[in-house]
């Protein structure tokens, strides 16, 4: 094996906004950056506060996946050393197990020269995590619109929306298995039709540019917000008051319980103010759509 260094990058990406529920996602410029290095063993190295608690041996999510590859292409994965920064929260609704997937499975895809194309890293990701919505746009960059089977995965690349985003994260974590707990296991035809015809429109309006549109259906959503507004206090009234303080919409954030806020470019800062001032619970964060998705620097290893 050749000597090599290399780092990789991961995007957030935070979901569903709103009824586009376990089907629409957007990266954002928070990361997961791992340095990756030669050695005789495994070893995770958290740099990041972000990052307590996370496994430091091959009991590692970045591992895991890494392996799952390498069996999946019958190939022996070489040791190394992984230093890890993070500037995603966890459990705090921004794909940050989504970020740790993509990031195994580039890392093999690198270790192990496999060449794999973006529709095979989301279908690899996709079938780990169950559908499609974090784990793509973290490839892929922008806005993407996925749909997940055990047959298939098919996603849109939609393009980077000039917009600004504000996060509202609160302190409290919330696990996603909790935030699925309180869903239920069937709707009514008439529910799932109105849920269906509301995320129909989502998807035209941020592909016509029309966020004012976007951010009204975001709060006509009948699949997740009136489940989970009981875990996330504050939500409603956030999305209730957003357009008047400025913004085009807002939802909750993957499972959450952060919240994503949408605004004109060069708007964020003053709805940062505006929301902060109105909702001091939450910290707030100004973002914007990551424009790249995963990338990888330096030398990869090569196994001769």
């Amino acid at each position: 094996m050749s000597e090599g260094r290399m780092v990789i990058t991961v995007p957030a990406s935070s979901a569903n906004l709103g009824p586009g529920f376990d089907s629409i996602g957007i990266a954002v410029n928070r990361y997961l950056t791992l340095r990756v290095r030669h050695h005789d063993e495994w070893k995770f190295i958290p740099l990041s506060s972000e990052l307590d608690g996370v496994p430091e041996d091959e009991a590692n999510l970045i591992y895991q996946v890494a392996k799952k590859v390498a069996d999946q292409y019958e190939k022996e994965l070489p040791p190394c050393h992984v230093e890890m920064e993070s500037t995603i929260p966890l459990a705090r609704g921004l794909g940050s197990s989504a970020s740790a997937i993509i990031a195994g499975i580039e890392l093999a895809n690198q270790l192990l020269s496999l060449r794999l194309s973006n529709e095979e890293k989301v279908r690899i990701a996709s079938v780990w995590e169950g559908h499609p919505d974090n784990v793509s746009p973290s490839v892929y960059g922008g806005l993407l619109i996925g749909s997940h089977s055990e047959d298939e995965t098919d996603v849109v690349y939609c393009g980077v929306p000039e917009i600004d985003i504000v996060m509202l994260v609160p302190d409290e974590e919330l696990m996603t298995k909790k935030a699925r707990s309180v869903l239920p296991n069937d709707i009514s035809f008439a529910q799932a039709i109105r849920g269906s015809s509301v995320s129909n429109v989502l998807v035209a309006a941020i592909l016509q540019g029309n966020w004012s549109l976007a951010g009204k259906m975001m709060t006509k959503d009948v699949f997740h917000h009136p489940y989970r507004k009981a875990l996330v206090p504050g939500l409603e009234d956030v999305m209730d008051s957003i357009v008047e303080l400025g913004g085009y919409g807002a939802a909750l954030s993957g499972a959450g319980p952060a919240i994503i806020c949408f605004t004109k470019i060069g708007d964020g800062q003053r709805l940062a103010e505006k929301l902060n001032e109105r909702f001091p619970q939450f910290s707030t964060d100004l973002v914007r759509p990551d424009s790249n998705g995963v990338t990888v620097e330096g030398l990869p290893f090569v196994i001769e």
